[in-house]
């Protein structure tokens, strides 16, 4: 990982643009909330979590669930967080949190020189044109099942295996998410320009 880190950290630094908005989109499991973080502690970097803007009880309905990508509120992400972003302004939105079922607090954000939102669907076709790079991370399969079996347990990782992972991989099929991605990282490095 640390060879991949510093090509990445090499290729963020040589990018020009003002307000470096970033996508770290991929399958589950895969590493998107590390390399964040990670990113995060190299760089000082802003990061927003797609998890952030999962879809209320409310909107859950069939018609949505059966749009590839639907089953985050991409919507309100737009409009609460990239919009402002993208002008370079200052912004507040509120996280849904999956146990209480209702939002959080506001969260106060004032961008930086690179903001990163992480997670899958962060490259949802409504989003895409706002970012200047965007990235995939992949994971094989069996990897990918051990990993969130070792970090939400045996009975969710049936959920994601069931609902979760299929929802995403019918979402990075119908948009082409992982070929459109500029960088591809996988757990042997970093492919793309």
């Amino acid at each position: 990982m640390k060879d991949v880190l510093t090509e990445l950290l090499d290729r963020i630094h040589n990018r020009r643009e003002k307000n470096l908005l970033i996508a770290v989109d991929g399958r589950c499991a895969s590493g998107k909330t590390t390399l964040a973080s990670v990113l995060q502690e190299k760089t000082g970097c802003t990061v927003l979590h797609m998890d952030d803007f999962f879809l209320r009880p409310g909107q859950r309905t069939e018609q949505r669930m059966r749009e590839p990508g639907g089953n985050v509120d991409y919507e309100r992400f737009l409009e609460e967080v990239m919009l402002p972003l993208s002008r370079g302004e200052a912004f507040s939105y509120h996280a849904y949190d999956c146990g209480k079922k209702a939002l959080s607090s506001a969260v106060h954000v004032a961008p930086g020189a690179v903001t990163v939102v992480e997670g899958s669907y962060s490259c949802h076709p409504v989003l895409w044109d706002y970012y200047h790079l965007h990235m995939f991370l992949s994971i094989e399969k069996e990897e990918q099942l051990r990993r969130i079996r070792r970090r939400n347990g045996e009975e969710a990782a049936g959920r994601f295996r069931d609902l979760w992972i299929p929802l995403e991989e019918r979402y990075f099929t119908a948009y082409k998410i992982e070929e459109r991605c500029e960088l591809l990282i996988t757990p042997e490095g970093i492919s793309g320009g």
